[in-house]
């Protein structure tokens, strides 16, 4: 039996979103029906809305979610109704040859549901294969990650994507260990969860760079030791002076700009490390002397959804936040409804906000 709910749906290539009557299946082999509780506002859904990763419309937007079980595919043992859940985009496989070289992480072949959301009849593509701006949601089993039920929604929601990226750029692509320094480079959602996760992993000092004085406070109440500004200062330099002349152990580029990326690879340490977690546009390139590259050393490393394993990492996390020590409702700037979608994308691309959610 199909199920007709409402969703915010982009129909075409940057025009404004519009909620709308969707049909989602019962779920088939592999698949589960989720009741979503709350959606954060990525930059992603509004990648998707103008266009900026394919050309599939129309779109089901939202994919940062967590939410209720409502039922179950025929062969799923996993999951059963009633679980609470924070909904992922990767959903491994096992068995390709990441999975299987011990790097499930890394994981080429994730898994989505198989049968399609509809509007009208037509099918609809769902942003990260979740399409989670909606009252329900057809996944696959492997994208629904239980964790404990006594998160609040809307903050668990968040480690769906952005706050995971930053966690993970910082805790486990960076790797940052007690007592590192580490400058983090554009203090945005993502930006910030680096800054925390920086803070988790026994950092001792975190400095945090952008050109916003107003993100920079922000970015102290994650963990920031320090804070530069980097539009009145030299940040390179600002980084060296506070880490006694020698630059960072970690740097983590959340901004996704060459420039941004080349004074995060020039803070770095001898033998330090640089991760982008950064989306940047198609078109962007990076130029640096090949006699740098090899003379720094370290390592130079892109974080993909923050290198996580959403089972192994999702239930951790929510644990840290129902212990005080992981402040995910900090992140949460606003909770909207679905008509309010389309004006959060505004504020959010006026960077007035860290995240919105939906809360349905």
């Amino acid at each position: 039996m199909a199920h007709e709910v409402r969703a915010v749906v982009s129909e075409a290539k940057g025009s404004p979103v519009s909620v709308e009557t969707i049909s989602v299946p019962d779920p088939g082999p592999g698949e589960v029906l989720v009741a979503v509780q709350a959606c954060g506002v990525c930059h992603t859904d509004l990648h998707y809305r103008e266009g900026a990763i394919n050309d599939e419309f129309p779109f089901l937007l939202g994919h940062e979610a967590a939410g209720v079980i409502e039922s179950v595919g025929p062969d799923v043992t996993t999951h059963a109704p009633g679980d609470f859940v924070v909904l992922n985009w990767r959903a491994v496989c096992g068995t390709c040859r990441s999975c299987r070289r011990g790097q499930p992480w890394y994981c080429f072949d994730t898994h989505n549901a198989t049968q399609a959301m509809t509007l009208g009849g037509s099918p609809l593509s769902p942003a990260l294969g979740i399409g989670a701006f909606a009252e329900k949601t057809l996944v696959a089993a492997g994208q629904a990650t239980k964790v404990d039920a006594r998160a609040r929604p809307e903050a668990a929601g968040l480690l769906g994507c952005g706050v995971m990226a930053g966690l993970g750029a910082a805790m486990i692509t960076g790797e940052v260990g007690p007592g590192d320094s580490v400058a983090v480079f554009g203090c945005g959602g993502v930006g910030d969860a680096a800054i925390a996760g920086a803070r988790l992993a026994g950092a001792a000092t975190v400095i945090a760079v952008d050109l916003d004085a107003g993100k920079l406070d922000l970015a102290t109440g994650f963990g920031a030791t320090h804070t530069v500004d980097a539009s009145a200062v030299d940040p390179v330099e600002a980084i060296r002076e506070l880490t006694g002349g020698n630059g960072a152990d970690v740097c983590i580029e959340a901004v996704g700009h060459p420039e941004v990326m080349t004074q995060a690879f020039y803070a770095r340490d001898l033998a330090g490390t640089l991760v982008q977690v950064g989306v940047p546009a198609p078109d962007m390139r990076i130029d640096l002397p090949m006699i740098d590259f090899f003379g720094r050393g370290g390592r130079l490393k892109p974080s993909w959804y923050g290198d996580c394993l959403p089972s192994r990492d999702f239930p951790m996390l929510i644990d840290l936040y129902l212990q005080g020590r992981l402040d995910l409702d900090r992140f949460v700037s606003e909770t909207i409804a679905f008509d309010d979608v389309e004006e959060a994308f505004a504020r959010m691309q006026r960077g007035e906000v860290l995240r919105s959610v939906v809360v349905l």
